[in-house]
């Protein structure tokens, strides 16, 4: 069970992929807000339908409600939401590479923001992983930048570096909610933990986002129901990402999951290099190398 967390993360990562794909091409018929909210709104029947089979049909007992849990689930949910919006506005920002590379700090920030709140360390042999892919990150990133890695290495307090960290720091904190919301709940194990966690934490989301829609454009909700054939696709990836995502947070520190989850960077340029035939750059080459070798450490050492 111990490693299960490893496949579970891969095939994560790889369904991430397949669902950002999916809301990219939701784009065209979206705006930012309805793209973004297909992935909770459409994505929490697959969750429930998860959570039921595993009640019914394997007879785990349902886990009971707690305030650690709600505490965590909340925080998790509302940071994960924050996150994904701070991301989203480094679109209209000048060098959306540079945000998108400090956002990816989020893997140093989980691990402290573990320690701090779950009081879980990592090994030293985990850390020199953690900063290595990070390198690698930022190689990828700043490889189609037009300033490359001198711009980012300059531009760390310009705001899309300070929107990109504060991403990061969201997306960490999220991470670490929703396993100690998991560990919360004690019962029959982590598979259902882990499911129930993630079905009560898109519900939520789901309607404090329909909420913020009805408020602010309440034709995107129309155009989010009539997009759903596509959007049922990007919400059945999503939640099967979020299960692989959940479940390996469960078993394992969330840093070194978030870690091993960088791997969804070289899932994207393998597709944009065999499925588009774009050349590969060789910035991106060592960015990848630096990423796998990470992981290898991480794993290994």
């Amino acid at each position: 069970m111990t490693l299960l967390w490893i496949p579970l993360t891969i095939a994560a990562a790889f369904l991430q992929n397949v669902r950002s794909a999916l809301q990219k091409h939701l784009k065209g018929e979206l705006g930012t807000i309805g793209a973004t909210f297909v992935r909770f709104g459409y994505g929490f029947p697959f969750a429930l339908l998860y959570l039921a089979a595993l009640v019914l049909l394997f007879d785990f007992e349902m886990p009971r409600l707690n305030r650690d849990f709600l505490m965590f689930a909340a925080t998790g949910g509302l940071a994960q939401i924050l996150a994904t919006a701070l991301l989203v506005t480094l679109f209209d920002a000048r060098n959306f590479a540079v945000g998108t590379t400090y956002s990816k700090t989020e893997t140093v920030q989980a691990a402290v923001f573990a320690l701090v709140f779950l009081g879980e360390s990592i090994s030293t042999a985990a850390t020199i992983g953690i900063l290595v892919s990070l390198v690698g990150v930022i190689a990828i990133s700043a490889a189609r930048a037009p300033s490359g890695l001198a711009g980012i290495a300059r531009s760390w307090l310009a705001r899309p570096a300070l929107i990109g960290m504060a991403s990061g720091a969201f997306f960490g904190v999220a991470a670490v909610s929703y396993r100690g919301a998991a560990l919360s709940l004690g019962g029959d194990g982590f598979l259902v933990q882990a499911s129930f966690t993630l079905a009560v934490v898109l519900v939520f989301q789901t309607v404090v986002m329909a909420v913020f829609m009805a408020l602010r454009d309440p034709g995107e909700i129309r155009r989010v129901v009539k997009a759903w054939r596509v959007a049922g696709l990007v919400g059945l990836s999503g939640a099967l990402a979020s299960i692989g995502w959940f479940t390996a947070m469960t078993i394992q520190n969330a840093a070194l999951v978030r870690a091993l989850g960088q791997v969804e960077l070289v899932f994207t340029i393998a597709s944009s290099v065999l499925i588009f035939r774009e050349k590969i750059l060789r910035l991106e080459l060592t960015g990848i190398i630096l990423v796998v070798t990470g992981i290898i450490i991480l794993l290994l050492l």
